[in-house]
């Protein structure tokens, strides 16, 4: 798995877990709505400022998004 997917894999983990719509968390960390989107389906790579604004709405810390753990993105 590229690193593009398991971000992907990761942040839908970490927003499923949160009970956040995309909507609700590209509100939250200033970002589009279809941005989010692209990113969970992998069809982006995410800016290091925009991993910094979506971990801080997770409350994770960015690494979390990136980590290889099943669990990572959703239990930090």
């Amino acid at each position: 798995m590229d690193i593009r997917q398991l971000f992907a894999r990761n942040l839908r983990s970490a927003r499923q877990a949160r009970g956040l719509s995309q909507e609700e968390l590209a509100d939250q960390a200033e970002l589009d709505r279809t941005y989010i989107s692209s990113l969970e389906r992998g069809r982006y790579y995410a800016s290091l400022k925009s991993i910094a604004k979506i971990a801080k709405v997770l409350e994770l810390e960015p690494a979390g998004l990136l980590a290889k753990d099943e669990d990572a993105g959703a239990d930090k």
